[in-house]
């Protein structure tokens, strides 16, 4: 007869992660050894890791979709899936280098009053609100594809919704219009917005190539983003609403001049140096951090932590996932329910589906292990963004724009900032991605 004790005593090997030992159940009174189910810790962090993603933060806690990846790293660390020192060797420091200099660069903008001076000077000049509706878009649609969208979009809102309010122009549509443009834009580029940066590094694409690929659709969705906001307010732009106490950067000739020249230099040598690109962006990045008025504290209070602790938790995250071969078979089993995601097609729609239900910065790193066709970069990039004006959590740009507005109390006249997005932002989305879509068929 076994012990009641021996019965409860189990052993474990960390290593596989397997538990055994001997288990007492009706029909083994004579302590057989069973099996116990095995815990897959990487797919078990996956899946929670993703669920927050879907959900925005972790319920009951105040944890967010950041949290739960650098919680998610932590485990599989501690749960002993992979050592700190492979840990480290998982973060592409490429991408994570690329994406901080690319930060200390539109910091030099902001600081430098450059996003302040040119909304006022783009609102101040007598024009037809449909007319500064347009030269709006265009110009974020610029701004987003050489720095990155969401600084964009955080240092033009407050600046915007005083100009319209003291213009007696309702804020509403020039604010949705900035959010749109903002994501149309950035995906010109691959350095417009984070998910075009980690493909870009991930595999390998040339500057020059994908301007080619990104640059048209980018260009006519900023007109259709025009056109569609246009038709929705034509005749509702003028609103009367409180003045707006929007916070303004004094303007800094010197530092702004600074900031381009450098940027300048920067687009000519990703267009034409062979040297690394995250060594490029951080070399910018040390230029402007040599300064004599912006001291390196001001500089590094603007880099968003907050993203690169984000990308370095979910690159732990899916290297422990796909090491464990879940990936791969999950892949499978996709293409055998036919829905292969090497296939262009595929690939495009669930690329736009699914960045607004996980989040196109955690479906990009998913999404890049099947990227092996020749267009699945220009095809993952261009999908991921403009499905963003989709949803109102679609994107951080619009998340940021409406909270904004909000800080300033204007809201659209019926209250709700998710219908009025969705109204415009849903026509936007499928023209972009048709658009996108029908450029890239002519490439191919």
């Amino acid at each position: 007869m076994v012990a009641p004790t021996a019965c409860r005593r189990l052993e474990t090997t960390a290593g596989s992660h397997r538990t055994t030992g001997p288990f007492c159940t009706p029909g083994n009174r004579r302590g057989a050894r069973v099996a116990l189910p095995t815990l897959d810790l990487p797919l078990v962090v996956f899946v929670a890791v993703y669920a927050v993603m879907i959900c925005g933060r972790i319920p009951g806690l105040c944890v967010d979709r950041t949290g739960a990846a650098l919680l998610g790293g932590i485990v599989l660390v501690a749960g002993g899936t992979m050592t700190s020192s492979v840990a480290w060797q998982t973060i592409d420091t490429g991408t994570i280098g690329l994406l901080f200099g690319l930060m200390i660069v539109s910091a030099q903008f902001r600081l430098g009053g450059f996003y302040t001076a040119i909304t006022r000077w783009l609102a101040a000049r007598p024009t037809s609100p449909e007319r500064l509706l347009l030269e709006l878009i265009l110009l974020v649609g610029v701004l987003s594809a050489l720095l990155t969208n969401d600084v964009v979009c955080l240092a033009i809102a407050p600046v915007l919704t005083d100009v319209c309010v003291h213009r007696k122009l309702d804020p509403v549509p020039f604010l949705l219009g900035l959010a749109a443009a903002a994501n149309v834009g950035s995906a010109a580029t691959w350095i417009g917005n984070p998910q075009n940066m980690l493909i870009g590094q991930a595999l390998d694409l040339p500057f020059a190539p994908y301007l080619l690929d990104g640059g048209p659709p980018a260009l006519l969705g900023l007109f259709a983003c025009w056109w569609i906001l246009g038709r929705s307010y034509r005749g509702r732009f003028q609103r009367e609403l409180p003045n707006a106490a929007a916070p303004d950067q004094p303007f800094d000739r010197w530092q702004t001049n600074k900031g381009l020249f450098v940027l300048a230099l920067l687009v000519v040598g990703m267009l034409t140096m062979p040297m690394a690109r995250e060594v490029q962006a951080m070399l910018a990045a040390g230029v402007l951090l040599l300064s004599r008025r912006l001291t390196t504290r001001e500089m590094m209070s603007l880099v968003d932590w907050q993203l690169l602790v984000l990308f370095a938790g979910l690159f732990l995250v899916n290297a422990a996932f796909q090491q464990a071969g879940h990936a791969e078979r999950a892949f499978a089993a996709a293409r055998a329910h036919g829905a292969d995601l090497g296939d262009p097609v595929t690939l495009f729609a669930v690329s736009a589906v699914g960045s607004n239900l996980v989040s196109n910065v955690p479906l990009t790193m998913l999404l890049l292990p099947v990227a092996k066709h020749p267009q699945a970069g220009p095809i993952l990039a261009l999908a991921t963004t403009l499905a963003g004006n989709l949803l109102l959590i679609g994107s951080i740009a619009n998340l940021i724009v409406v909270e904004q507005a909000n800080r300033l109390g204007v809201r659209p006249r019926d209250g709700s900032w998710l219908r009025a997005h969705f109204r415009t932002g849903l026509p936007i989305t499928l023209v972009t991605l048709g658009i996108a879509a029908l450029w890239l068929w002519i490439r191919a």
